[in-house]
This record gives structure tokens, C-alpha cells and sequence, in this order.
């Protein structure tokens, strides 16, 4: 059988390909933009400049997105490989961030039909230019990256002694058409996933607004938003690259932190949102010192809870665990190898399991705190008509503190003239069979209730996860009860008359704990 003059059973329908192509890889305009950055990062780049404006000669698509850098630039054949699609001088180099040669062409007809590059090599050198476009590509125009031709330099070379300009013209499928939309949005994205790299001192801008580095974990004081505290020490698992192969081998650094509950759960909703906390919970996987992915990762059978909003993770892996990994091209998500599961998840599930109890139990400890609130404003406003307290400490009141340890609350500013004593109500778990105990010092007093005892069990902890308003009233009278009997104890100061109350009051516990139980 023989062919037709008019078929074509070239490897790729170019026309088809490029089009194709175009909806293929990448999530959005600020995966496309990072891989530029990528590429300039790549050529040893130290200032990136991002920016979108608008083509006023009346273009459909009117924006225009270019990044601008100081790396080393490029000759005549490397701009024209690296405008192919799998050209690259570096293929399959590891020691970058780039590997396939996908990501220039790519990323860049993904958002805009047109591309064009600038290139130079020295202050007074040459600047070469070439470009691809979609229209001239489908029609046939061209068939091969065009040839790069030296053109005068463009005023926003910024006076680079040498570096790389790509310029995204007809941008007709970015995320959005308002500039002011894009900017705050890549902001943000390109701050997360190249925070190692502002850290260590590259500077970033787009539209000549710093970006800021975005620690997920929230531990880097540099960052927008920090405050988390590391949770335990670094893990680093060796694990092999292949499944198949295991005389190569990687290191995978895995760190937790925890948020501080007590202090940003007061936050209001937009606040939370802003900071990345409310639905933030995740995983962030970085490779050669760049985000590949967020997301609920190497979690195996964990259910997302809202507690998992308050802990985060990084996974850090060297490039020699690609296919371990399962890296895309795109570097903007990875598909784990059942091995690398197997050998990273079982100690990320459990640590994010002890987390989120945590999480749970600090939530608990400020809740209960802000119920307590209302009864000890109470107390301390009527001090005031009640005999007053004296301020030392009693040997008895020592011991009390001492097991309180750090959840003892802290005490008010001392300069404070003519303060009220200030009442303080805390759960804590104590050595004796007591269900309240109570301590006055310097100006507070400490009424200790123990959720051990039948009487917190029963009686005061349904009262106190309670919200209707009549449980909540019916709580805090009971607060203003033990906080009465308390203080009357507590103006005690003979030995012998403070023995007689702790031995009514450990008889009252014993009693009402029989007579609670079964």
C-alpha cells in the first residue's frame, strides 16, 4: 500500500501538539512564573524582577507578564535549544532546579501565545532575541525555533552586566485581567515556594514590590507570618531511589512545627485566612530548596480535622530521589513510589496524630480559660468589699504553685498602683484526693479544681462544655461558690486553724467523691 502525497506520520502533529500542550502541566500562572524563576535561579541569578502591565496598541489580550534577571545569559545555540520543547543543556542534571527542558517553552505558551526572549552575556555585549508563537506555529509558519538575531538593547535590562529578559505577550490564559489581582496572588505563591532562596538572599520583586518569604511552618522570624515553635528534632530517613536499585540512596529531612493556639486562636476569621491558618493544614515537599507540592501528603488513613490546622510539616528531599518522589516535569506535584510511602508515612502519620491531640488539648486549655474569664472578673471586681488578703505567701501556698510549674498564668504588671487582687481558675491534676485546692500569692489568688476528682467529672465539666446561657450562669455561680469558700480558707493564718480547714476540706472531697461514684 503505498502512502499518499498528502499524509503525514511525522512522531508529533505539530499544528495539534502545540495547542495540546497549551492545557497540559501546569495549575495556574504561578506554577508557569515559577519556572521561569527556576530557569534564572538555574543560571545563578541573585536579583529576578516580575512584572505585568498592559499593551496599549490595542491587543485582544493586552498583558503583558515578562521576568527580567542578572544570571549568566546565553549564547546564539543555547537560546534556541532552550525555546525547544525538551531542549536543554542540562538535561537530566540534578544538581538544579531544572532537569527536562520543558519548562521554558511550556510554562510560557500554557499562559500567553506569544514568547520572546532576551539574552546578553557582558554590559556592552550583544543582545540576542528569538521566540515562539502559537498562531505561526499552527499555521505552519515556522517549524523550528526561529534563528536568534541581535537586536538593540531593551531600556529594561536595568543595567545587567549580563542576565535574561522573558517576555509573555497576548497573555490570554492567565489566572486574572486585573494586575492588581496577579500581583497580590504571586506575592504570596512565589513567596512560599521560593522562600529558601529570599532566605538566602536572592531578591525578588514583582512589579518592584518585594517578595517576601512564606515559611508554611511559620518558624523563620524573617517570614511574613512566624511564631510556630519546631516540634521535636529533624528526622532524616535514608531512603533508596528506586525500588529496585537500592545501592543509591537519598536523605529525606522532615520537619513538624506547632502554631501557637493560644495566641492566634483569638484571631478573627480574615486574619486566620490571611495568615495561610484556617484550611492551611498540610505538607510541604521541597526539592533542591523549592516547593514541588502542598498538600494532605504521606498522611496514609489520617482524616483531616480542624485541629490539623494548628501543626505543619516540611519534607525536604535531595533530587537523586526524583523518581522516588515521582517529580513531574513541572515540578508542581509529585506521585510517591509505594517505597518511599512505606519508608517516610508511617512516622509522619504518627507525629501528625500526636499534633493534632495537642492541638486539641491546647484548644481545650483556651476555652476552658475564656469560660473561667467571666467568673474571675467577677471575683476581682468585688475584692474590693471582702476582707482583704494578706499578700505573702503561706509555706502551704509554696507547695501549691510549685506543682502548678508552667501552668501557673502569669501575673499582672507589677507597677500597676492600687490593683485589685486578681483571681485566677485552672484545671490541673493533683497529688492529692482534694477536688479544689487554692493559693494566694502576691497579689493573686489561684483557685485549683482537679479533673481527677468525681465532683470536675460529673457535675463541673458538662457545665463547663456547655453553651447554653443558663448552664454557663448556673457554672459561674459555682465558680463564685468554690472561690467564696476558697478565700474564706485562704485568710487563715494560724498553723493550727489552716490544718482543721485542709483536714475539713480533704474529709468534704473524700465524702463527696463516695457518695458521687457509682
Amino acid at each position: 500500500m503505498t502512502k499518499s502525497i498528502d499524509e503525514d506520520y511525522s512522531i508529533v502533529a505539530l499544528d495539534k501538539f502545540i495547542q495540546a500542550t497549551r492545557d497540559s502541566g501546569y495549575k495556574g500562572t504561578s506554577s508557569a512564573v515559577a519556572e521561569l524563576i527556576d530557569n534564572s535561579l538555574q543560571a545563578g541569578a541573585t536579583e529576578i524582577a516580575v512584572s505585568i502591565s498592559v499593551d496599549e496598541t490595542g491587543e485582544e489580550h493586552p498583558l503583558v507578564l515578562s521576568v527580567v534577571d542578572n544570571g549568566s545569559g546565553m549564547d546564539a545555540r543555547t537560546l534556541r535549544t532552550a525555546l525547544r520543547f525538551g531542549g536543554s543543556s542540562r538535561f537530566n542534571d540534578r544538581n538544579g532546579l531544572g532537569r527536562y527542558g520543558m519548562g521554558l517553552p511550556n510554562s510560557s505558551l500554557s499562559q500567553a501565545k506569544r514568547v520572546t526572549v532576551h539574552t546578553w552575556r557582558s554590559r556592552r555585549g550583544q543582545v540576542l532575541s528569538s521566540y515562539l508563537d502559537i498562531d505561526e506555529i499552527a499555521s505552519g509558519a515556522i517549524t523550528a525555533v526561529p534563528e536568534p538575531r541581535v537586536v538593540p538593547r531593551p531600556t529594561f535590562i536595568n543595567g545587567h552586566a549580563s542576565g535574561t529578559a522573558v517576555t509573555w505577550s497576548r497573555c490570554d490564559r492567565l489566572d486574572n485581567r486585573r494586575i492588581s489581582t496577579l500581583t497580590r496572588r504571586l506575592l504570596v505563591s512565589l513567596g512560599r515556594r521560593f522562600r529558601h532562596f529570599l532566605w538566602g538572599g536572592v531578591s525578588l520583586t514583582i512589579n518592584a514590590d518585594p517578595v517576601e518569604p512564606v515559611d508554611p511552618l511559620y518558624l523563620c522570624p524573617s517570614s511574613r507570618f512566624s511564631g510556630a515553635t519546631q516540634f521535636g528534632d529533624e528526622l532524616v530517613i535514608e531512603v533508596a531511589a528506586r525500588s529496585d536499585d537500592r545501592t543509591t540512596t537519598g536523605s529525606v529531612r522532615i520537619r513538624f512545627s506547632e502554631l501557637p493556639v493560644e495566641a492566634w486562636s483569638k484571631l478573627g476569621n480574615d486574619e486566620k485566612r490571611l495568615r495561610g491558618i484556617a484550611k492551611g493544614a498540610g505538607v510541604s515537599v521541597v526539592r533542591a530548596g523549592r516547593e514541588v507540592d502542598y498538600g494532605w501528603l504521606f498522611l496514609n488513613g489520617k482524616r483531616r480535622e480542624n485541629y490539623d490546622d494548628w501543626w505543619r510539616c516540611e519534607v525536604n528531599f535531595d533530587p537523586v530521589l526524583d523518581e522516588a518522589f515521582g517529580i513531574t516535569h513541572s515540578k508542581q506535584q509529585i506521585r510517591p513510589m509505594p517505597h518511599l510511602v512505606e519508608a517516610i508515612a508511617p512516622d509522619i502519620e504518627a507525629i501528625a496524630r500526636a499534633l493534632n491531640a495537642r492541638a486539641r488539648k491546647a484548644h481545650l486549655a483556651v476555652k476552658t480559660a475564656e469560660r473561667f474569664s467571666a467568673s474571675e472578673g467577677r471575683a476581682s471586681e468585688k475584692d474590693v468589699m471582702l476582707p482583704p488578703l494578706p499578700q505573702r505567701r503561706r509555706p502551704r501556698d509554696e507547695q501549691v504553685l510549685g506543682g502548678l510549674g508552667k501552668n501557673l498564668p502569669p501575673a499582672a504588671d507589677a507597677g500597676e498602683a492600687h490593683r485589685k487582687t486578681e483571681y485566677r481558675i485552672l484545671a490541673k491534676s493533683l497529688s492529692e484526693t482534694l477536688f479544689f485546692n487554692y493559693a494566694r500569692d502576691d497579689g493573686r489568688f489561684v483557685l485549683v479544681l482537679n479533673p481527677e476528682h468525681p465532683f470536675y467529672k460529673i457535675i463541673y465539666k458538662p457545665l463547663l462544655d456547655a453553651d447554653t446561657p443558663a448552664e454557663a450562669t448556673l457554672r459561674g455561680h459555682l465558680d463564685l461558690l468554690l472561690l467564696a469558700i476558697a478565700r474564706t480558707e485562704a485568710l487563715l493564718e494560724k498553723e493550727t486553724d489552716i490544718k482543721v480547714a485542709e483536714y475539713i476540706r480533704k474529709g468534704w472531697s473524700d465524702t463527696l467523691a463516695t457518695l458521687l461514684d457509682g
